[in-house]
């Protein structure tokens, strides 16, 4: 690996070199860089929109590299996706300012982007916004396992031929086939999501017998492996596929945000090299390509952008449209009498998720409602509201829909969720929250996070309002959740129906909430859907501030985690451990 000047690479000895003696290749004295980016989740300008902090890093972060290797060779960019979601910056080119040309698409066109994939969070944007991209792009978007349905043809490309440093390069791109399970179907309306070891199988041989290309790329918007490997179908299926389709050369993986740099053997024999440089541009995945007495070699790495500084040109280039964005996130929307904080509702009921049950109650008309902290650490401060501080209050472009179901299951529904939320407490000596455990059974820290580790991620936790109940971390998992009344004290019925305020990622069948927990089959999920919000839950929010003018957010106390003795203790312990940087928690 070339010495890259400032730059911090991380690379594994053992795959700094990889020999490749296939047929396809054909002799070259010119080095290709392959850049991979991913899960970018709006990350574009060194700024953090929602904190309205300096971000540490960017894709103009990612850009101050790419100039320098552009500098020593030629250079084929390729992004993972999941770029529409994640920062005001997106979403105010997705739905605010949809007369101009989208943000990511001039940023992409300007950074030489040669080929993308979609990601499920690209689709959450909606038909609207990424079937304006796909003509807006002047790349080919990929994803062979995404079929028109009145076609069967694939609706995105299947893949692209990039000819470079006298390389022929061929990317086929797949995307995880699970967005049916996360997403409403008005927001994927007219396309099939296949398997991804299926559709791999297809057109892998047709791209090889086709293009004879030098170097096969997979470029596959699925996690390197972590999920269920056993039937090709997993959410997180990028070494499954790597390992069991011969041909590839390079699988660029992504959508779990882990950072990985690796190697498999498929079926042939062959090598593999697969990367992730997991997300927020935290990382490049790079490979060297060049030859080497005659042979060609690949050398992985991946960078670190942590310490890289900004490229300057590009922060110029897009000063006008930040200070656009700016502008529509100080706009007033209303006012709160007191502050939220995200994380008095990891440890119970709270004021934060209060407030969204409140909305959500309100705009839908139910008397129940589900939600869920999105993020551990959001804070909504007193005062006048801005539409940046929805952003913090609510993350996600969540739509809201009116649901139907049954006492029983809305009991089986939270017990679910208390079930990846709180330990079983045996004695005030054990730990309330569920944290990841290492081989000893003890906690695990994350020096990336500065704290400890929780099993499931906060968005999770969902806790209902409109109920009176009592869960008991005393009792196991499916037997801690006691239903005592509807508010104000009328009586609730395992067999009633009752309407339920809860947003479409939970609807869909994402968190397996519905599923796995209330048993609810997921084809039937649909049918159980009586209303949905026309645009994202976040307007809805907007929308309902200006309404109300003034709110007063309180904790109801609806619900309360029992034993308290235990509970009360170690809510200090584990506050300590997720926020080492505070001693207290009231």
């Amino acid at each position: 690996m070339r010495h890259i000047k400032g730059i911090r690479v991380l690379a594994f000895p053992f795959l700094l070199t990889v020999l490749l003696w296939g047929c396809r290749w054909q002799p070259s004295s010119e080095t290709l860089y392959i850049v991979q980016t991913s899960d970018i989740h709006g990350a574009i300008l060194p700024h953090d929109f929602v904190h309205d902090t300096a971000a540490v890093t960017s894709l103009a972060h990612a850009m101050h590299v790419i100039r320098e290797l552009r500098e020593s060779g030629e250079v084929i960019l390729l992004d993972n996706g999941d770029i529409l979601q994640g920062q005001p910056l997106v979403y105010y080119s997705n739905f605010v300012d949809t007369a101009g040309r989208h943000i990511c698409s001039d940023v992409m066109d300007y950074m030489g982007v040669d080929a993308a994939t979609v990601g499920n969070h690209d689709i959450e944007a909606g038909h609207a916004v990424y079937d304006r991209l796909r003509q807006e792009f002047r790349f080919p978007w990929l994803a062979a396992n995404v079929l028109n349905r009145e076609t069967g043809e694939p609706y995105f490309t299947p893949y692209a031929v990039i000819r470079k440093a006298g390389w022929k390069i061929a990317v086929l791109g797949l995307t995880t086939p699970a967005v049916p399970q996360w997403l409403p179907e008005k927001l994927w309306e007219g396309m099939e999501f296949r398997d991804m070891l299926e559709t791999a199988r297809e057109w892998v041989p047709m791209i090889l017998e086709k293009e004879h290309p030098d170097l096969m790329v997979g470029l596959f918007h699925s996690g390197t492996g972590t999920g269920d490997e056993t039937t090709g179908v997993a959410e997180n299926a990028g070494r499954y596929v790597a390992s069991r389709v011969p041909g590839f050369d390079i699988v660029f993986t992504g959508h779990d945000h882990r950072a990985v740099q690796t190697a498999v053997v498929n079926s042939r024999g062959d090598s593999v090299l697969i990367l992730n440089p997991g997300s927020h541009a935290a990382y490049l995945s790079l490979v060297e390509v060049h030859m080497e007495n005659g042979r060609p070699v690949l050398s992985p790495s991946l960078i670190s952008l942590e310490k890289v500084p900004d490229d300057r040109e590009f922060v110029e280039r897009y000063r006008n449209f930040h200070q656009e964005v700016e502008g529509y996130l100080s706009q007033p929307v209303g006012k709160l009498t007191r502050s939220v904080f995200a994380r008095e509702a990891i440890f119970g009921d709270a004021a934060f998720t209060d407030l969204i049950h409140r909305i959500q109650m309100d705009v839908a008309g139910t008397p129940v409602s589900f939600t869920a902290p999105l993020s551990m650490d959001a804070r909504v401060p007193a005062g006048d509201i801005t539409v940046r501080d929805l952003f913090a209050l609510y993350r996600y472009e969540n739509f809201l829909y009116t649901m139907e179901l049954t006492g029983s299951e809305i009991r089986d529904y939270l017990e679910y969720s208390y079930a990846g939320w709180f330990e079983t407490m045996t004695g005030p000596g054990d730990h309330l929250i569920l944290f990841r455990k290492d081989e000893n059974g003890e906690p695990v820290y994350s020096e990336s996070y500065r704290s400890y580790r929780l099993a499931r991620s906060p968005y999770h936790f969902d806790s209902a309002e409109g109920l009176e109940y009592l869960v008991d971390v005393s009792a196991p998992p499916g037997e801690r959740v006691q239903i005592l009344s509807l508010a104000g004290g009328a009586p609730f019925y395992p067999d009633s129906l009752y309407p339920v305020a809860v947003n479409s990622y939970r609807g869909s069948g994402g968190g397996g909430h519905l599923t796995a927990g209330a048993g609810i089959p997921p084809e039937e999920l649909a049918a159980r859907i009586k209303w949905s919000t026309p645009h994202d839950l976040r307007q809805s929010m907007i929308e309902w501030f200006r309404k109300q003018g003034t709110a007063e957010p309180v904790c109801s106390g609806n619900w309360t985690v029992i034993p308290d003795s235990w509970v009360d203790k170690a809510k200090k312990r584990d506050f300590a451990l997720l926020f080492p940087e505070s001693i207290t928690i009231n």
